[in-house]
């Protein structure tokens, strides 16, 4: 099984961060590469479009929002990789108040290698927190 992590520093508190990114159905407000969400199942599933119109479908395994995190997997998507697992977390940073977001995932390649979709979702991951951290900027 292949995983990714990556984190970024924001200058907003970790309240500010949880309040624009901790809703499931939240990505198209600060996630350029998701336009649209649908949440279904009492809102542990949500059918994304990116800009190509591909369908991801991602259901929500955890969510805690006094920890100011959650983990989903997805249960479609065009992406070369199953068993996939992946969170979300937000975090204070000592002696400041910013925030550190991290985004991680494993999950199992299909078809390709795992260095391959390693960097596949390390790219989607970093591209997201600087979308994020220019989301918040503003």
């Amino acid at each position: 099984m292949a995983h990714t992590t990556t984190s970024i520093d924001i200058a907003a508190t970790p309240a500010q961060v949880w309040q624009l990114i901790g809703g499931f159905n939240s990505l198209p407000d600060w996630l350029p590469y998701i336009p649209s969400s649908t949440l279904s199942a009492g809102g542990r599933i949500r059918h994304l479009a990116n800009p190509a119109g591909d369908v991801i479908v991602e259901q929500l395994e955890a969510y805690d929002n006094t920890a100011r995190s959650y983990s989903y997997s997805i249960l479609q998507a065009p992406f070369p990789a199953s068993d996939y697992l992946s969170t979300l977390q937000v975090s204070a940073i000592a002696g400041s108040q910013h925030a550190r977001v991290t985004w991680s995932g494993r999950f199992t390649p299909v078809g390709v290698s795992d260095e391959e979709v390693t960097q596949l979702f390390h790219g989607i991951y970093v591209a997201g927190l600087e979308a994020l951290q220019q989301a918040l900027a503003r």
